[in-house]
């Protein structure tokens, strides 16, 4: 069986916060194939949306890069500069903090508050 793709939208940030995640994974750096199928394990992503991701981060001084041969070409790695990860650590403590409201939506644990009862109706004109 086909396995369906999310139907969210991935905007700039999480795609910069899952690529830095996956970045930070190996502190010698990781080179773009690799983590376009390790971010693929999580999302469907091409790489050429892959890339400018890559290259946005490298811009902002969150990734450097470097090359090294391999089977007699090049390859580019990509590895985390001290301010990614204090952006990754940025990402991390928001996307808790927005997943964890989203889960009491989900659950209805954000409607359970003891000043508002669960079973409000609203009030009917006079």
């Amino acid at each position: 069986m086909k396995e369906v793709g999310m139907v969210f939208n991935t905007g700039a940030a999480l795609l910069d916060a899952i690529v830095l995640a996956v970045v930070n994974r190996d502190p010698e750096g990781t080179y773009g194939y690799k983590i376009t199928q390790e971010v693929r394990q999580v999302i469907e992503i091409s790489e050429s949306t892959l890339y400018p991701v890559l290259r946005r981060l490298q811009k902002d001084e969150c990734l450097i890069t470097y090359d090294l041969e391999f089977s007699g070409r090049n390859r580019r790695y990509y590895k985390i500069t001290e301010k990614g990860r204090a952006q990754l650590s940025m990402y991390t403590g928001e996307w808790y903090t927005y997943a964890g409201k989203l889960n009491r939506i989900f659950t209805g644990e954000a409607f359970t508050s003891p000043d508002v009862p669960n079973n409000v109706s609203e009030e009917k004109a006079v």
